[in-house]
């Protein structure tokens, strides 16, 4: 008996179908079978399935001699499933890479529940990707609930493929799906209402395929009419159930706003029999509108008003009066919108009369010499070399009003206290990018600031560049999809200074940025606590024992796939390699800290303990320190964690792709500061053997330190607030490269 049963219904996907079944069987979970219900598919797909079936004992064909229907052809696959647990899966969509094992091992760790909910992401036909809007949802337990206990799990996309179903406990319950096009509807609902064990997974598990055309519920047809039989069946089945009597007010807002859902979005119905949806809607909801006279009902309104909040934000109120009198109320949304569009341009045309103003004082006043404005990370906080900027002028020049641009009032909050800032184009912002006299940044300034005379830009930069940047990237089309190169190097002739950690990347910033700025080889302040051996808290907070060997695993993000993130390596098999006494640590690029990435599978790994998720960890030193070696593949971060004389290892199995789309200033494979592996065979061999710290790593690192780690000596953030914000004159660069705090040996500069 598998312990998992894969259901997947075939109706008209021959093209999309083939990707769907290898997205199962090409799981690293095994224990599986797959239920393929060709529905009578006028095209290819049953062949297809009779293909795999030949080749993989696991998938099990049932040809049906009519079609039914989605809801009925998962019905027909049933008495077919033996698995302890029933998953549905659409055949257009697709399982991610390692998502039945999550499921699994949750289903384990929770002990087998009715019902476990996990995660999904949209993927459009053009190449987007966007995770679920209530992932928050799923991380807020670890343990098993009822619907009663957290009734916000209602507000998840009412789908049947983002869960796995104890086969038992629906055998007992007697579930099956209706006909129709909504038949997710009558599925779900009783299915949650019925569960006395919910658990959640915070993984993404299925890419949710958005066709250009041919889903039915994007198709503009009165079969949209049959979510009303639907809801009756939901509500014969609460009839049914005199103890879950307290759910019909939540059902029925619920049906409420599904139905002025499906109503308000263009596509949906025909024009004609828009009128009608809206009646037969205002007639279902009088019929089934709940009586408001025992204590039960009173109990769910309350937990109905707390616990559940429309996807639409539906003002049900339109459904006790008239179609008429709904139009009114929508042409008055649109118009108030499209007035919010045009208060919105209002007020950007009067931030630029205000910001036109403003520069005019350009011949009245002088910059005010003390103040400077400092932004990193796009106006995220305090992070990178801005802020190690900041903090040394803080002590050695007092004198200078150090204030900080951030984009947010979120932002702001995160601030340390004292710390003085303005709001990204705010008046304030405007008056005080006016009189500013240093601007310090790590990301262009947006291209509306206007440099006044006198004002100096010092350009921090976010690292030592290996991928080709700014001018070079018009080779390399793929690379710069959605990015203005005119543009940006119009932003970037404002720059005065240039700073630079090594001549290597004094030589790519010229060409890459052919603008009128200097080169200023202070060394990059933000890796001054990696020389000087700073203080960290990082092991503390995630609780890493102090003799854990720390391993920090940070990729870079791709440019040959649409969202940049790529799994080159399984996280959880690399942990489990590492073996007793190390701590893997993963830090993805910044890029993709708010995407989908994390959601695949890394955050699931961080609750459970395999993994420790350092991706939002704003100070990416402090994560440094805390470790013991690194692994990445082609993350500018291994040039500053050079400072720090550990181990580096480049994991390098795609640099010919990566080479291909992005370009890259040299060969990391051969100039490499550590051990290179091409495959993860490679990688678990250096860790398992310990080659990953012999003397050849050793002799690999001083020779990658000595070139790129030139100008950093512990004093870079001094050396830019004495040179470039207080006019002293420029020392002579460091003429050796010191190792970190404690370290015996100082290698010579190149």
């Amino acid at each position: 008996m598998p312990r998992l049963s894969v259901i997947v219904p075939c109706f008209k996907v021959q093209g999309f179908l083939r990707e769907c079944l290898d997205s199962v069987l090409e799981q690293s979970f095994h224990d599986i079978e797959v239920i393929a219900v060709d529905d009578r598919s006028p095209d290819g797909s049953g062949a297809i399935l009779d293909e795999y079936a030949a080749r993989d004992p696991r998938v099990k064909v049932l040809h049906l001699p009519e079609n039914v229907g989605l809801g009925r052809a998962r019905n027909a696959g049933l008495p077919y499933a033996t698995g302890d647990f029933l998953l549905f899966l659409d055949s257009d969509d697709s399982l991610t890479p390692g998502a039945l094992r999550a499921v699994a091992d949750r289903l384990a760790e929770t002990g087998d529940p009715d019902v476990l909910v996990f995660d999904y992401a949209r993927t459009y036909w053009w190449g987007g990707t966007r995770r679920n809007a209530l992932a928050e949802v799923l991380s807020a337990t670890d343990g098993v609930f009822t619907a009663a206990e957290r009734p916000e799990i209602l507000d998840l996309l009412m789908v049947v493929w983002n869960k796995a179903y104890r086969r038992d406990f629906v055998e007992e319950n007697g579930f099956r799906f209706p006909p129709g096009y909504y038949e997710d509807t009558p599925w779900t609902f009783p299915v949650l209402l019925s569960a006395a064990r919910i658990a959640t997974l915070d993984r993404i598990c299925v890419s949710y395929r958005q066709r250009r055309q041919g889903s039915i519920l994007s198709t503009t047809s009165r079969k949209h009419f049959d979510v009303h039989e639907q809801y009756k069946r939901v509500f014969a089945f609460l009839d049914g159930r005199p103890e879950l009597a307290g759910w019909r007010p939540c059902l029925h807002r619920k049906m409420g706003e599904h139905c002025l859902d499906i109503l308000a979005k263009p596509d949906r119905l025909p024009p004609a029999a828009r009128a009608e949806f809206f009646r037969r809607t205002a007639e279902l909801y009088r019929a089934f509108r709940p009586e408001k006279t025992t204590e039960a009902t009173a109990t769910a309104e309350t937990t109905d008003a707390v616990g559940t909040v429309g996807a639409a934000g539906a003002d049900l109120g339109v459904l006790g009066g008239s179609y008429a009198s709904y139009r009114l109320r929508e042409q008055a949304g649109r118009a108030a919108r499209a007035g919010g569009r045009q208060a919105q341009r209002v007020r950007q045309a009067a931030q630029g009369r205000a910001r036109r103003a403003l520069t005019g004082l350009r011949g009245l006043r002088s910059p005010d010499e003390n103040l400077v404005l400092y932004s990193a990370a796009s106006h995220q906080g305090l992070r990178g070399d801005p802020a190690a900027v900041y903090r040394a002028a803080r002590e050695l020049a007092p004198q200078l009003r150090g204030v900080w641009v951030v984009r947010d009032a979120e932002v702001a909050a995160e601030l340390p206290a004292g710390v003085d800032h303005v709001l990204l184009d705010s008046p304030e912002y405007l008056r005080l990018t006016a009189r500013a006299k240093f601007f310090v940044n790590d990301v262009n300034w947006p291209g509306t600031l206007v440099k006044r005379p006198g004002s100096v830009h010092v350009h921090t930069h976010r690292g030592t560049p290996l991928k080709y940047l700014g001018a070079d990237l018009l080779g390399k089309p793929g690379a710069r999809l959605g990015f203005d190169v005119p543009q940006m190097l119009r932003r970037a002739d404002r720059w005065d200074h240039s700073l630079v950690a090594n001549r290597h990347s004094e030589l790519v910033w010229e060409r890459a940025y052919p603008c009128h700025f200097a080169s200023a080889r202070t060394g990059s302040p933000r890796n001054d606590v990696l020389v000087t051996g700073g203080p960290t808290d990082f092991r503390a907070r995630h609780g890493i024992p102090a003799d854990h060997t720390v391993v920090l695993y940070a990729p870079t993000r791709r440019d040959y796939v649409r969202g940049g993130h790529v799994d080159r390596i399984d996280l959880a098999r690399f942990a489990a390699d590492l073996g007793e006494g190390h701590t893997l640590v993963v830090r993805l690029h910044p890029a993709l800290a708010t995407g989908p990435a994390r959601g695949l599978g890394l955050a699931e790994l961080h609750r459970r303990g395999i993994v420790v998720d350092a991706t939002g960890e704003p100070h990416a030193e402090e994560v440094m320190l805390a470790s013991d070696a690194l692994v990445t593949d082609y993350s500018s971060l291994m040039f500053d964690y050079a400072n720090l004389d550990r181990p580096i290892v480049v994991h390098a199995d795609d640099w010919a792709a990566y080479t291909a789309s992005r370009g890259a200033y040299l060969d990391i494979t051969a100039e490499a500061p550590g051990h290179v592996s091409h495959s993860y065979r490679e990688l678990a061999w250096l860790f398992g053997s310990g080659g990953w710290r012999d003397a050849e790593s050793a002799r690999l690192r001083a020779d990658f330190r000595s070139r790129f780690c030139e100008f950093d000596d512990g004093r870079a953030a001094e050396r830019v607030v004495r040179t470039l914000l207080l006019g002293e004159p420029m020392p002579e660069p460091p003429g050796r490269v010191p190792g970190p705090a404690g370290a015996r040996d100082l290698l010579a500069s190149t």
